[in-house]
């Protein structure tokens, strides 16, 4: 069965794309849920306007994630943190403590979901990976020191 899909579903396509799909599933799921809707001839014109938004929405989304990805890459975040006399953190640095001082030095929001690193726990400098868009990952520096 042909649908258009209405929400970005992993493994079956992004919002108005025009998929062919078991009917079962097609039926049981996605019409039920509100995750697509069938695909006839006036839905096909909805769906390429679905598609041109998304676009734009995407280049968007991609510019303004190169903007920080730019502003973030030169600089470094300083952590300061409790730690031992071998430089062993009393707990961890985690995602949202990297996330909550982003936003403190450079005055950039970042979602702590964006940022790939297991938690920190000894002092030192790490090259921490952050997504912000399926095209735009970058590298910030973060420093751990010691309070």
């Amino acid at each position: 069965m042909k649908v258009i899909l209405r929400n970005d579903l992993v493994g079956v396509g992004k919002r108005g794309d025009i998929v062919d799909v078991a009917d079962g599933y097609a039926r049981n799921y996605l019409l039920p849920k509100g995750h697509a809707f069938t695909a006839s001839d006036g839905a096909v014109n909805q769906a390429k306007a679905m598609r041109r938004a998304r676009d734009l929405r995407d280049a968007a989304d991609r510019e303004s994630a190169q903007t920080i990805a730019s502003a973030l890459v030169a600089r470094t975040i300083v952590i300061t943190a409790k730690a031992g006399s071998e430089g062993k953190l009393f707990g961890s640095v985690t995602t949202g403590d990297i996330a909550q001082a982003i936003h403190e030095q450079a005055n950039i929001s970042i979602d702590r979901k964006k940022l790939h690193v297991e938690p920190i726990k000894s002092l030192g400098t790490y090259s921490i990976a952050v997504k912000l868009h399926a095209d735009v990952e970058f590298p910030v520096s973060v420093d751990v020191v010691k309070a």
